[in-house]
C-alpha cells in the first residue's frame, strides 16, 4: 500500500492511497489561517483494507443502488452482488474502493497530481467488459482538488463512478456538521423505496425538507416528519442537478461552517449528486486521532449519475460500449471568508 501528498503554496495538503484511491487527510485552513483536517478517517492505513463507511473512497463499477442486483444489457440479464439487502451498492463486494490502483506522481503548472489506474476485468464483480479505469486528483494553486475519470471497455457495460469522501468543514474531529450551511443548486430529487431505490419519479423540492435551493443549517430540517427524510435516517438522497447544457461543468452544491469560515463549492459535469449526512455512523467506529464518529460526523456530496439508472430507462444512461470513453470531471475548491 502506497501513500501519496500533495501541497500547493497556500498550506493546503491532501494525501491519498493507492489502494482504493481513498483519500485519507485534507488540511484546509480556516479564515484565521489554522489548519484542520476536513475530511473524516480512519487511524492507521492497513485498517482501510475493511472500510465498511466508504471513508475517502473511489466508487465503481456502478456507484449507489442497484434494484436486485441485476441489469440488462442488450437482452441479456447481468447478476451481481446483492451487498445491501437484496440490491447491490458501490460495486459489490471488492469495488474498486477495495482494490489496489496502480498510482504516480505527476505535476503541471499550477497542480501537483497522482494518476491512479486500475485495470478491472472482464467479469469482475459480475460486470462484463475488460474495463481500463484512469483517474486523476490535482491539487492546484487556486485550492481546487480536481477528480478526472477516464475509462474504456471492451464490451458493452454500465459504469457510474464517484468519489466519497465525508467532509466536516469544521474539522474531522469537531462533532456533528448540524450547524454548516449547505446549499444544491436542484430543483427535484430522484424519490426512493424503503430500500433507497429510486422509484424511477423525479418529484419537485417545493415544500420539502430536502430543498436546499437556498443555504440552510444542514440540521434544520433533517428531522423533519416527511417519507423521504424517514427512509433515509436523514439526508441521503440523489439531487438532479439544473444544467443548461447537459454535460457541462457547473456549480453543483456549496458548503460553508461559519465558525470556521471554511467553505467548499462542488462543481460537476455529472447530473445528480447524492448528499448524504453519515446516518449510518453510530459512535462505534474509531477514527483518525482517537475520535469516535457519531451520526452527522460529516456529509459527502458524490457526483454522479442517478442511482438505479441501468434499470431507469429515462434516467440519463451509463452504459459504455467498445470505442467510447467515459469522461466525468468533478471539482472540490476550498476556500475561507
Amino acid at each position: 500500500m502506497e501513500s501519496f501528498t500533495l501541497e500547493n503554496k497556500n498550506g493546503i495538503k491532501l494525501t491519498a492511497l493507492n489502494f482504493g484511491g481513498i483519500v485519507t487527510e485534507i488540511l484546509v485552513p480556516d479564515r484565521d489561517g489554522n489548519l484542520s483536517d476536513i475530511v473524516l478517517g480512519l487511524p492507521n492505513a492497513d485498517d482501510y483494507l475493511n472500510n465498511p463507511p466508504y471513508f475517502g473512497a473511489l466508487i465503481g463499477r456502478l456507484g449507489n443502488r442497484l434494484k436486485n442486483a441485476q441489469f440488462q444489457l442488450d437482452g441479456v440479464v447481468y447478476q451481481v452482488a446483492a451487498n445491501n439487502t437484496v440490491n447491490h451498492l458501490h460495486g459489490g463486494l471488492k469495488g474498486f474502493d477495495k482494490v489496489d490502483w496502480e498510482g504516480n506522481y505527476f505535476e503541471g503548472a499550477d497542480f501537483q497530481g497522482i494518476e491512479l489506474q486500475y485495470i478491472s476485468a472482464d467479469g469482475e464483480e459480475g460486470y462484463p467488459g475488460k474495463l481500463d479505469t484512469r483517474v486523476l486528483y490535482k491539487l492546484t494553486e487556486a485550492n481546487e482538488w480536481v477528480i478526472e475519470y477516464r475509462a474504456t471497455t471492451t464490451k458493452p457495460t454500465v459504469l457510474n463512478l464517484t468519489q466519497h469522501a465525508y467532509f466536516n468543514l469544521a474539522g474531522h474531529a469537531s462533532g456533528d456538521v448540524l450547524k454548516q450551511e449547505m446549499q444544491i443548486e436542484s430543483d427535484f430529487y430522484t424519490p426512493y423505496d424503503a430500500g433507497q431505490v429510486p422509484t424511477g419519479e423525479v418529484a419537485s423540492l417545493d415544500g420539502s425538507a430536502l430543498d436546499f435551493r437556498k443555504a440552510k443549517p444542514i440540521g434544520r430540517d433533517i428531522g423533519a416528519d416527511e417519507e423521504a427524510i424517514r427512509l433515509g435516517g436523514g439526508y441521503d438522497h440523489n439531487f438532479a442537478l439544473n444544467r443548461k447544457v447537459p454535460g457541462e461543468m457547473a456549480l453543483a452544491a456549496t458548503a460553508y461552517d461559519p465558525a470556521s469560515g471554511r467553505k467548499l463549492e462542488v462543481s460537476t459535469t455529472e447530473p445528480g449528486v447524492q448528499f448524504y449526512t453519515s446516518n449510518y455512523l453510530d459512535g462505534t467506529l474509531e477514527g483518525k486521532d482517537g475520535v469516535f464518529y457519531g451520526p452527522r460526523a460529516g456529509f459527502c456530496l458524490e457526483t454522479e449519475h442517478f442511482p438505479d439508472a441501468p434499470n431507469q430507462p429515462h434516467f440519463k444512461s451509463v452504459r459504455l460500449d467498445p470505442g467510447q470513453v467515459y469522461n466525468s470531471t468533478t471539482v472540490y475548491k476550498f476556500s475561507a471568508e
